[in-house]
C-alpha cells in the first residue's frame, strides 16, 4: 500500500475504508516491529491516521479495531420509504423490489468485488474449462481476492474449498443445491481439497430442536450433499457436534477468533442483543475456523499458510469479513469468497426459500406429481393479466420466478435465450414457461433422489471421518 493516498477515499465504501485503515494499521506494526528507518514509519503513520480520518468522516464515528460498519443492510432502492429498502443478515433476506436483491447496491455497501467479464475470462485461461453458467450468468456475481487465489494457482501455489450447510430441517430443497453445484465444479477444475461443514450447533442455538434432532438433520442433509457426486478422497464433511470434540486444531482457532473478537464487535456486525444467548455469541468463531487449514492437520499436514476460498451466499459474508479481519492478527491468510445471489422463493424474489414453508420451496423429495402443481400454482408470473394482452405486451423475465429458476437449472444457454425472447415478446404464455421449467427440474430431482439411494451409512461414515485426503501438503 503507497504512503501517501493515491486514489480517492471519497469513492471508497466504508467497509472498503474499514479495511484500508486495517491493512494500513497492519503495516504500521511491521514496519515498527522490523525496525524500519524512522521517515518510513512516520509517512506509514500519516497514511494510517488519514485513512482513520477519511473514515470518520465517511461513517460518523471512530475507527475501532475489528468492529466494521454495521452488516445489517438496508440499502436503498432509491426511495426514502423504508419498506422501499432492502435487509440482508446472515438469516433474513427481504425486499420490496420484485426483482429482488439489489446486487449492485449489495456490492457497494459490502465492499466486495464484482466478478466481471476479465475474472471470468481469467478463470477459463487459468482452468482450461468452460466457466460454468453459474458464472456466466451473474448468480455467483461477487467476490473477494478471487484474482489473488488465481495467482497462487498459476504459480503452484495450493489452496482448499470450504462452503457449508446448517441443517434445520431433514429435507434439502433445491436451493440448497446451488453452493454444492458450483463447488463440486471449482473442486473438479481446479483439483483442490473440500470441507463441507456441518452447523449442527447453529441450528441447535437458533432453533426449537435438540442436539440430537439437528445431529439427525446433519446425517441426513451429508446424504443430499453426496448425492451431488463429490469425490471422498478429496472431500471432508463434518458435523460441528462431532469434530469440535476431536480436533484440537478446530478448537485452537476457535479460541484465536474468541479471543480477538469483542461482544461489541459482534454485536455490531450480527446484530446480537443482550437477551441472546451466550451461544449466537460465539458461534461465528465456529464458522470461521474452518477457513484455516490449521483446523484441518490430518488433511493439511499441520500446515497453516494454504488460503481457503469459501462460496457461499452473500448474507454469509458477514461471517467472513469477521474472519477475515482476525486472520492476520492471529498469523492465518485471508480467506477468499465467491458469493452468490439469492434463490428466490415461489411467491417472488422478494424473500430466498424457506423450508418452514413448504409452498415457497421445492425439496429435493418431492414427487413429480408435488413439483408440477406448486410450479403450476405457486410459482410467481411475470405474464399479463389476459392472454390478449400478453400477446401484445409480453412477459417480464425480471420478476417471473420460472425464468429465474430456469437461469439456475437449464445449462443451455441458446436455449435460455430463445425463451427470454419468446416470453418477452409474448410468443410464449405463462403455462408454457411453467412446463418448460416442470420438465427441467422433474428429471434433474428424479435424478438426484436415484443418487440418494445409493448413499449407504458407511459412505455417510468415510465422507464424516477425520482423514488424510488425495493430496500430499
Amino acid at each position: 500500500m503507497a504512503d501517501s493516498p493515491n486514489c480517492d477515499l471519497k469513492s471508497l465504501s466504508p467497509l472498503q475504508l474499514f479495511e484500508r485503515v486495517t491493512e494500513q494499521g497492519e503495516k504500521v506494526r511491521a514496519l515498527k516491529a522490523g525496525k524500519a528507518p524512522k521517515d518510513e514509519i512516520d509517512a506509514a503513520v500519516r497514511m494510517l491516521l488519514s485513512l482513520k480520518l477519511s473514515y470518520k468522516t465517511t461513517t460518523g464515528q471512530d475507527y475501532q479495531a475489528g468492529l466494521p460498519p454495521r452488516d445489517l443492510l438496508l440499502i436503498n432502492n432509491g426511495t426514502t420509504k423504508e419498506e422501499d429498502e432492502d435487509f440482508v443478515d446472515p438469516w433474513t433476506v427481504q425486499t420490496s423490489n420484485a426483482k429482488g436483491v439489489d446486487y449492485d447496491k449489495l456490492i457497494v455497501r459490502f465492499g466486495s468485488s464484482k466478478i466481471d467479464t476479465d475474472l471470468i475470462n481469467r478463470i477459463e485461461r487459468a482452468t482450461g474449462q468452460r466457466p460454468h453458467h453459474f458464472l456466466r450468468r451473474g448468480i455467483f456475481f461477487s467476490h473477494r481476492d478471487m484474482d489473488q487465489i488465481l495467482s497462487g494457482y498459476e504459480n503452484k501455489k495450493p489452496f482448499y474449498l470450504y462452503t457449508g450447510r446448517g441443517p434445520s430441517s431433514q429435507a434439502m430443497h433445491v436451493g440448497h443445491l446451488i453452493p454444492f453445484l458450483f463447488t463440486k465444479w471449482l473442486q473438479e477444475v481446479f483439483n483442490v481439497p473440500l470441507v463441507i461443514q456441518l452447523t449442527d450447533d447453529e441450528k441447535y442455538l437458533w432453533k426449537d430442536l435438540t442436539t440430537e434432532k439437528a445431529h439427525e438433520y446433519a446425517k441426513e442433509n451429508a446424504k443430499d450433499i453426496i448425492a451431488c457426486g463429490f469425490d471422498v478422497n478429496k472431500t471432508f464433511i463434518f458435523s460441528d457436534l462431532d469434530y469440535l470434540g476431536s480436533s484440537t486444531g478446530f478448537y485452537k482457532n476457535i479460541l484465536k477468533v474468541q479471543k480477538h473478537v469483542t461482544f461489541n464487535q459482534v454485536k455490531g456486525i450480527f446484530g446480537f442483543t443482550d437477551s441472546d444467548c451466550i451461544g449466537k455469541i460465539s458461534f461465528p468463531a465456529v464458522q470461521a475456523a474452518p477457513s484455516f487449514s490449521s483446523s484441518f492437520p490430518q488433511i493439511f499436514n499441520g500446515k497453516e499458510n494454504i488460503q481457503c476460498l469459501v462460496p457461499c451466499a452473500i448474507d454469509q459474508d458477514p461471517y467472513f469479513r469477521m474472519t477475515r479481519d482476525v486472520a492476520p492478527r492471529i498469523g492465518q491468510p485471508k480467506p477468499a469468497l465467491l458469493h452468490s445471489v439469492f434463490f428466490p422463493a415461489l411467491q417472488g424474489a422478494q424473500t430466498k426459500m424457506s423450508a418452514s414453508d413448504p409452498n415457497s420451496v421445492i425439496f429435493l423429495t418431492d414427487t413429480p406429481k408435488q413439483i408440477k402443481t406448486k410450479i403450476n400454482k405457486h410459482a410467481f408470473s411475470g405474464g399479463r393479466d389476459t392472454i390478449e394482452e400478453h400477446r401484445k405486451y409480453g412477459g417480464n423475465c425480471d420478476v417471473d420466478v420460472s425464468f429465474m429458476y430456469l437461469t439456475f437449472f437449464l445449462e443451455d444457454d441458446d436455449r435460455l435465450e430463445q425463451l427470454k425472447q419468446a416470453y418477452t415478446s409474448g410468443e410464449l404464455l405463462t403455462g408454457e414457461l411453467k412446463k418448460v421449467l416442470i420438465e427441467t427440474l422433474q428429471p434433474l430431482i428424479a435424478a438426484h433422489q436415484e443418487r440418494r439411494k445409493q448413499v449407504t451409512e458407511e459412505m455417510v461414515k468415510q465422507f464424516m471421518t477425520p482423514r488424510k485426503l488425495a493430496f500430499d501438503f
